[in-house]
């Protein structure tokens, strides 16, 4: 029987549903947008699905007489396929101003999408942004956990709701990643799951956002970006690898960050005569698909192999992006290096404060990770002691004010 483990965002459903007319949660193919609704629908609400042929192109040739054939509060899944019916949902909506949570949608495929949202229901529609489980979601705990803060006795709570970890569970969870069906079915292999997610990832999401003649070049690029997960990005290597253009490897990796397969970190940057990075971090959103991709057959494997530590970073960026996601907020992260090598993972800019993360396998960290924050020119924001994310099973103080946080428990 399939299990289904509660998502985070679930409130923020409702919530949203309260104060909207409208409310749609985007996200890459199969992260479980679908579910999350259909989990939450009041009694009464009807379903309909837009990949199924006969009601999308109903709803192409009429779309003001397919909802209005249909009773409200209605939820509208795939809605990318007909983005002809946002300016009629809009109508609809005008209609009846007074009335919220009016429409549930779902989509992918953001870039295209969200240019009709915004242009059709700006101000009439709350959207969210759905990723794959987060850890505490696949560990059941994910009902009431807030974004990541670096404040001391919020890293404390955090520590005390989350088990214990050891570092090979970790490398676990991090080579299966964390898509729903993989979750929630255990005898479901990442081999076998993603060997048709790709083929219907290219076939059906890449087909409608860019002319890919070639799937083979294609996914040979996938592959080499995967390879570079945590690392800067430098499109004449990837373009390279996998024997396309430079032109054609930036249009490919908007592709990948359009569907949500991939994100892109900024670099830190002020006024200064300071040498820094320019170019930004890539980034998987699912270490399962990255893992899989770059050919990783075991979690075993993958933790003794050459790329532990940039799957690691990726896995922590992901919790990171998650735990702000999941409860509508989006994290002010990016991350810090010079020319001559010094270098932060991650800063996180909250409440007024730089926060310096640095990431580190090591189950006993010391201040001396944390150095290179001593080079980070001053900007706009305070800076404030640093954490290490590690694979200790506890938190400690390592001096002046900084602390080793694990990695378990974000």
């Amino acid at each position: 029987m399939l299990k289904i483990n509660p998502r985070t965002m679930g409130e923020l459903v409702m919530e949203r549903s309260r104060c909207f007319p409208c409310v749609m949660v985007t996200g890459a193919r199969q992260v479980g947008k679908s579910t999350l609704l259909r989990s939450l629908m009041p009694r009464g609400m009807e379903y309909v699905n837009l990949d199924d042929y006969r009601a999308m192109s109903e709803a192409k040739s009429d779309p003001i007489g397919f909802l209005e054939s249909r009773p409200t509060p209605l939820c509208i899944d795939e809605i990318q396929y007909v983005p002809e019916l946002l300016r009629a949902i809009k109508l609809k909506v005008d209609e009846r101003p007074d009335e919220m949570g009016l429409y549930w949608l779902t989509g992918s495929q953001r870039f295209h999408m969200m240019k009709g949202v915004t242009e059709s229901l700006a101000g009439r529609v709350g959207v969210l942004e759905l990723c794959t489980y987060s850890q505490a979601e696949a560990e059941g705990r994910g009902i009431g956990v807030p974004a990541f803060s670096p404040v001391v006795e919020e890293m404390k709570a955090r520590v005390a709701s989350a088990g214990v970890c050891s570092l090979p569970k970790l490398y676990e969870r991090i080579w299966k990643g964390g898509y729903p069906a993989l979750i929630s079915r255990p005898y479901t292999t990442p081999e076998s799951y993603f060997s048709s997610y790709v083929q219907t990832y290219i076939e059906r999401d890449v087909a409608a956002l860019s002319q890919v003649g070639n799937r083979t070049a294609f996914m040979a690029f996938m592959q080499s970006a995967a390879a570079r997960t945590g690392q800067q990005l430098v499109y004449s290597d990837i373009a390279r690898d996998a024997g396309v253009s430079v032109n054609t490897a930036r249009n490919w990796i908007s592709i990948l960050e359009t569907s949500g397969i991939v994100n892109l970190l900024p670099p830190y940057h002020v006024n200064t005569t300071k040498r820094l990075a320019k170019s930004p971090k890539l980034y998987f959103m699912d270490t399962g698909l990255c893992s899989w991709l770059i050919g990783w057959n075991t979690p075993e494997l993958l933790q003794n192999g050459a790329m532990n530590g940039a799957m690691l970073e990726t896995w922590v960026y992901g919790q990171l992006v998650r735990s702000f996601r999941n409860v509508g907020q989006q994290p002010r992260l990016c991350y810090y290096r010079t020319g001559s090598g010094a270098e932060i993972d991650f800063l996180l800019e909250r409440d007024g404060c730089i926060y310096p993360l640095e990431v580190k396998r090591s189950s006993s960290p010391t201040l001396g990770d944390l150095r290179a924050v001593a080079d980070i020119p001053p900007g706009r924001a305070k800076l404030c002691p640093g954490i290490v994310l590690c694979s200790s099973p506890e938190m400690f103080s390592l001096g002046h004010g900084s602390y080793a946080f694990p990695i378990s428990a974000l």
